[in-house]
């Protein structure tokens, strides 16, 4: 059964993303083992200085959810099995980590997300990934 990894971050390009790996999924043989991933940025020193590990994690969580809801409605609609997790951490090495990690076969995700600061540099997060996993990486614009 083939693993993908689909990072999904909310965005326009990683919801076609999920859309292409629902329709490519319907012309396999065997089922897909689909993962969907969503990374949160950790929050900064002074804001942990106010807030519990608890509250930090439940923020993260919460946070997480809401960038997979679409995604997971999508999958659910196309009655696609799939797991689904938040990482904390800086997306692209999340990723990769968890491809790994997960034995993934493939890694599915846009060319441009929703990054800290907006269109800074398009694709960045997709580039680092290419350069730290040894797993295939298939960019959909």
């Amino acid at each position: 059964m083939p693993k993908i990894l689909v990072a999904v971050d909310g965005s326009d390009s990683s919801a076609r993303a999920l859309k292409y790996v629902i329709d490519q999924g319907r012309r396999y043989r065997e089922p897909l083992e689909i993962h969907l991933l969503n990374v949160q940025y950790p929050l900064h020193g002074d804001v942990r200085m106010f807030l519990s590990n608890e509250q930090v994690r439940d923020f993260h969580h919460d946070e997480g959810v809401k960038a997979l809801e679409s995604a997971r409605e999508a999958m659910d609609a196309a009655q696609i099995p799939y797991v689904f997790h938040i990482g904390v951490g800086d997306p692209a090495e999340v990723i990769a980590q968890y491809a790994t990690d997960k034995a993934c076969d493939q890694i599915v995700m846009g060319t441009r997300g929703l990054g800290r600061i907006a269109g800074m540099l398009m694709g960045s997060v997709a580039t680092k990934v290419i350069h730290l996993t040894s797993v295939p990486v298939l960019l959909i614009k």
